[in-house]
């Protein structure tokens, strides 16, 4: 097992409850600060499996929900989970360095033999009847392992998808990320004061996080042009961003930044294979989407608990491993599509159109904020209205568009117009 991320704890913490011998390499040391505090209510399940939901609560902010907003503040619609399931309808925000440290634990009790500070550097696919890992501890040691099968765990460090050249940006959306905590940060009142705000700005978008002890995670994800336009230092570039997003900087107003700022580039990618004969890619080890919905820590958990199920059947029944690959990487690939969808089109004004609309045909509402809670992987999840939301979007967008393009046109006229009266008034 490579990485002790949420979901190398996850699949090792299970595949040692399956009666397997689990040993996982995590490069660094917990607790380590880490991006990506947001959980959905679909993650609730995998943390009660793992019997640690108690003791997650213990330590988090309780989300109802999402808002989504315009960059004034003006229109803003906000998506309460209890909407789509009255049964769970909360999630949490965590601080990841907490977190991540809990389900670490958590698997090291379940029986995995837990290395920190052990860094994989090669796999060997094709080391007899198993495969074959080399790591490097914090002294230099080298060691290589072997095990009938190997799980990738290891993050965005990509490590078997990058050795085996199979990791692909997504040109559908190739984004940039700037991000730190802040202290002291204006929240939504009253229930929905542990929401994710998601506002929309000129150059892509930004997130609020509220965390624990009146902390919050502001980022901005934004065009990775925008970010090479950088001409200050990183925490500036950060401030400066805020600054053009009115309803941002009113929440700033009173805060400080108590991180410094740090910037992610070639945000989108996926491998082109998740699987082969003795290995398994899951969380962002295979693929990372744009974190729009707070979907990273949720996908990264399911996958991995989903894929420990797996890897238990093909240990157990060798010569049907290839169907239960299959298979499970038929589901995975389904809710990816899904939520996908939704992600290379949420900065078009269809999109935040549809998202902002008052009216709700058809229960819209309802199966889109399923689907965003984290309902992505059955067949039928999100039910007709999911299909509903396409069918608008579709009818919306070129209205749309016809209308931005006439606005430039009304806008490139005036300049024009401006433009020739100063050459005549000279």
């Amino acid at each position: 097992m490579i990485g002790g991320g949420p979901a190398g704890s996850t699949v090792s913490a299970l595949l040692s409850e399956f009666g397997w011998t689990v040993t996982l390499l995590e490069q660094a040391r917990h607790p380590r600060f880490h991006i990506g505090e947001s959980l959905l209510p679909r993650n609730l399940p995998i943390l009660e499996r793992l019997g640690v939901l108690d003791a997650v609560a213990c330590m988090a902010v309780v989300k109802h929900g999402a808002d989504l907003s315009l960059p004034s503040g003006a229109a803003t619609r906000i998506f309460d989970f209890g909407e789509a399931n009255p049964k769970r309808p909360t999630a949490f925000q965590v601080k990841r360095d907490a977190f991540d440290t809990l389900l670490l634990k958590n698997s090291a009790a379940k029986g995995t033999r837990v290395l920190q500070g052990t860094r994989a550097t090669a796999v060997d696919l094709d080391s007899g009847d198993g495969v074959s890992v080399t790591s490097v501890s914090e002294s230099g040691e080298q060691t290589v392992w072997h095990a009938k099968f190997l799980v990738d765990a290891s993050g965005r460090d990509t490590l078997l998808a990058g050795q085996l050249g199979l990791k692909v940006r997504d040109p559908r959306h190739n984004s940039a990320a700037v991000f730190a905590h802040f202290d002291n940060v204006e929240r939504q009142a009253g229930k929905y004061a542990g929401n994710t705000s998601v506002v929309w700005f000129e150059h892509g978008w930004f997130w609020q996080i509220p965390l624990p002890d009146g902390r919050d995670s502001i980022g901005v994800v934004c065009r990775p042009d925008y970010l090479r336009s950088r001409r200050v230092p990183l925490d500036r570039f950060l401030l400066d961003s805020t600054a053009l997003c009115p309803l941002v900087a009113r929440r700033l107003r009173q805060a400080r930044m108590a991180t410094e700022a740090t910037a992610a580039g070639n945000y989108s990618y996926k491998a082109t294979a998740m699987f082969g004969d003795r290995f398994l890619l899951v969380g962002d080890a295979y693929a990372f989407l744009d974190p729009i919905y707070s979907t990273g820590v949720y996908l990264a958990m399911e996958s991995a608990a989903r894929g420990a199920e797996t890897v238990n059947a093909c240990l157990r029944q060798p010569a049907q491993g290839q169907q239960h690959l299959q298979a499970h990487a038929r589901v995975m690939e389904r809710g990816l599509r899904r939520l996908s969808w939704f992600i290379y089109r949420f900065n078009e004004p269809a999109m935040q159109a549809l998202f902002l609309a008052p009216i709700n045909p058809f229960n819209i509402r309802r199966s889109v904020i399923s689907l965003l809670a984290g309902d992505a992987f059955r067949p039928l999840s999100g039910g007709l209205g999911v299909p509903a939301f396409k069918l608008a979007y579709y009818a919306v967008r070129p209205a749309l568009r016809l209308a931005n393009a006439t606005k430039s046109m009304l806008a490139a006229t005036r300049i024009g117009t401006a433009a020739r009266g100063l050459t005549r008034a000279r």
